[in-house]
């Protein structure tokens, strides 16, 4: 059995997507999410590693593991607070505040 060919359709909602989402969305977000996507990447790359090649020192796997969930935590949640359509749920963050949510710079 032959495997399905993808649609004109799909490959269209694709396209309707992509340009929705580079037209309407800002800098600042965009950056946001080329670095969420940069931390998904690299914890696959963590765990592919771990599986296929060795899993000798597993506490520097976990250390590293852990830490890459959790700064893509709490850089979706800083995406979340400084998007402009969660304005009524969240106070304005000042670039300060970004600074010192993110950076941990006071």
């Amino acid at each position: 059995m032959a495997p399905p060919k993808s649609s004109p359709a799909a490959s269209n909602v694709v396209h309707t997507l992509w340009k929705a989402y580079s037209g309407q969305t800002s800098d600042r977000l965009k950056f946001i999410d080329a670095f969420l996507v940069f931390l998904m990447l690299s914890g696959i790359a963590q765990f592919l590693y771990c599986v296929l090649v060795t899993d000798y020192p597993f506490n520097a796997f976990l250390a590293g593991f852990s830490s890459n969930v959790g700064q893509f935590v709490l850089t979706a949640s800083l995406r979340s607070q400084v998007n402009p359509e969660n304005k009524n749920e969240f106070k304005e963050v000042s670039p300060e505040r970004y600074m010192t949510l993110y950076c941990g710079r006071s």
